[in-house]
């Protein structure tokens, strides 16, 4: 059964840093495309970055692009997402999902992918 659990949440001021871990159970994830994406309350999900499974291509949005780094850690079976210079339009619930589609210049799509976390809150304030 696959399993994927989020950590690394949690509350921050503007400029701060967190970094988030997707950690699977039930498979080996660097044989996966992950995906993490975020809803804020009102907003659609959004996709945040991507690293495939196939060529490592990775994606990350406008939005986020020099600040947040996203990494396979296979020691750990994990994928993390290092997030710098938190704004607090960051804040949200980060989910991450994995087997679907990840190009570096394509938004990832939630439709497009087969399971996901139930996710870590992340809150930017001051």
């Amino acid at each position: 059964q696959v399993q994927l659990v989020e950590s690394g949440g949690g509350s921050v001021q503007p400029g701060g840093s967190l970094r988030l871990s997707c950690k699977a159970n039930g498979i080996t994830l660097r044989h996966y495309t992950v995906a993490w994406f975020r809803q804020a309350p009102g907003k659609e999900r959004e996709g945040v970055s991507c690293i495939s499974g196939v060529d490592s291509d990775i994606y990350y949005a406008d939005s986020v692009k020099g600040r947040f780094a996203i990494s396979r850690d296979d020691a750990r079976n994990a994928v993390d997402l290092q997030m710098n210079g938190l704004k607090p339009e960051d804040a949200a619930i980060y989910s991450c999902a994995i087997d679907g589609l990840c190009y570096t210049d394509t938004s990832p799509r939630p439709t497009d992918y087969d399971y996901w976390g139930r996710g870590t809150q992340v809150t930017v304030s001051s």
